[in-house]
């Protein structure tokens, strides 16, 4: 009886999880501080590489929007390649984490929250010149007035997390 009580409470906060947008595949296993420092590094060679591919460039971002250029395109174009490339592999393999922990894809339902929010996202993208990834690239880079992007992504966060049970789903 016990067993089955916490299937369910399982099940109940991976639906809702799924539902919400949360990390459904979290790691229950405690590492050292230290363990996170190959993340540290990534994060630093992909700001490189950001940078030199001028993905965090205002102006590229701008080109896009005004459909002037491919760049942009083609960098989001073979994102979206590897990016279902590698889930294929993952899911064709069963490919566990590095740590050997299952990874798990959750079917995801549609809903017209998606748009508001895909349409707000895309909005302050291309007013600002920047989406949550290249900020840090920005600011790293020495564009402080990124700074106030940046606060307003995590007041924008914040007043999300605020109203969620309000919005749309």
């Amino acid at each position: 009886m016990a067993n089955l009580l916490i299937d369910q409470t399982a099940e109940r906060e991976h639906d809702m999880r799924a539902m919400d947008s949360m990390c459904i595949n979290e790691s229950q296993k405690q590492h050292k501080w230290y363990y996170n420092l190959k993340y540290l590094t990534v994060g630093l060679f992909f700001g490189i590489l950001f940078v030199k591919a001028e993905v965090i460039s205002w102006f590229r971002i701008q080109e896009m929007f005004r459909l002037q250029s491919f760049h942009m395109y083609g960098i989001i174009g073979s994102a979206v390649v590897v990016g279902m490339i590698s889930v294929w592999l993952i899911k064709r393999f069963d490919i566990n984490t590095i740590s050997g922990e299952k990874i798990t894809f959750t079917d995801k339902k549609f809903s017209k929250g998606q748009i508001y929010g895909g349409l707000l996202f895309g909005l302050g993208w291309g007013l600002t010149g920047a989406c949550p990834g290249p900020l840090f690239a920005q600011i790293g880079m020495g564009a402080t007035v990124t700074i106030v992007t940046l606060l307003s992504a995590i007041a924008g966060t914040w007043v999300y997390g605020r109203f969620r049970e309000q919005l749309p789903h």
